[in-house]
């Protein structure tokens, strides 16, 4: 009974996401880090800070050199949530200008994250802080957004830029597993980029609190009843790792960083491996408890 509680749920809320996504966000309080609506400002604003630390220690970058990486860079960022912080930092720190990329119109202006501006503002200092209230409408107040010309929020139903040669730099963190299309997301973002620019992605392959027991059983659903129940709500769309692995090795691209952030632990992996679905079945035992990783790659050519 609970199971087939779960499905009907499931269904029906697919279904809403489906044909009112604007409605569907309202109600289940979405916000690209997960329905947390009871986070307080400073922890969102240490969150976005993170993420942005995060990127830089990936590549290499010491905060001094950041700023001189991102001077004059056009930027993209995938799925950038209720509010663009990490775009708003990367202003900060020199970029010229953040495209913002996603599926459902999640940003809002709330007295919340205008309390997360006011608060990445506060923590930030000199020619960073200028150039972060530069790219605020109104500076007294935050609610009026960001100005467009360099923070933009493109909303597509594909989830896809389709932009051409655009960008010095791609980012996104916990969004790629989110995607419907890989192929096309990837194939988007390269067709975006410049000759020479990098892209970075964390991507997370947990099952984002759609498991039981097993932090791997949500394989186990059929695919048929997968997209019934959650196709049109943006959840994982459980691909492992060794498809991301046999997409990125037929881009025109070179691959500078593919590594496993955690993984699954080898009776995890031997329990489910009875149950999985039929698309999971084929995947390597090492693959298959691959919980999180991180690419970056470079798209060939010199910058400008």
């Amino acid at each position: 009974m609970a199971t087939a509680h779960r499905v009907l749920r499931a269904v029906a809320t697919n279904q809403l996401a489906r044909f009112a996504p604007g409605l569907y966000v309202r109600l289940t309080g979405q916000t690209g880090r997960g329905a947390a609506a009871e986070e307080a400002a400073a922890d969102v604003a240490g969150y976005f800070r993170r993420c942005v630390e995060d990127y830089f220690a990936r590549l290499g970058l010491a905060s001094d050199a950041a700023d001189a990486f991102l001077a004059g860079k056009s930027l993209m960022e995938y799925g950038p949530g209720d509010l663009p912080g990490v775009a708003a930092l990367m202003v900060a720190h020199g970029a010229e200008r953040v495209c913002c990329v996603d599926r459902f119109p999640l940003v809002s202006l709330s007295e919340k994250n205008a309390r997360v501006v006011g608060d990445l503002v506060a923590a930030s200092a000199g020619r960073e802080r200028e150039r972060l209230v530069a790219c605020l409408r109104d500076p007294a107040d935050p609610r009026a957004g960001f100005e467009p010309t360099r923070i933009e929020y493109l909303v597509r139903p594909s989830g896809l830029s389709g932009l051409t040669d655009a960008f010095d730099f791609v980012f996104s963190r916990a969004v790629l597993e989110h995607v419907d299309d890989l192929e096309a997301t990837f194939a988007d973002m390269v067709r975006a980029m410049r000759p020479g620019a990098l892209a970075i992605h964390l991507v997370d392959l947990r099952s984002h609190g759609l498991h039981r027991r097993n932090p791997l059983d949500f394989l186990a659903w059929s695919e048929t009843a997968w997209r019934w129940m959650y196709s049109a709500k943006g959840v994982p769309n459980r691909w492992r790792i060794d498809r991301y692995r046999h997409i990125v090795e037929r881009l025109p691209v070179e691959v500078l960083q593919f590594e496993a952030t955690h993984c699954a632990a080898p009776e995890q992996v031997s329990d489910v491996r009875p149950l999985l679905a039929a698309p999971f079945r084929g995947v390597s035992d090492d693959d298959l408890a691959v919980l999180g990783f991180w690419l970056v790659f470079r798209k060939p050519g010199e910058a400008p």
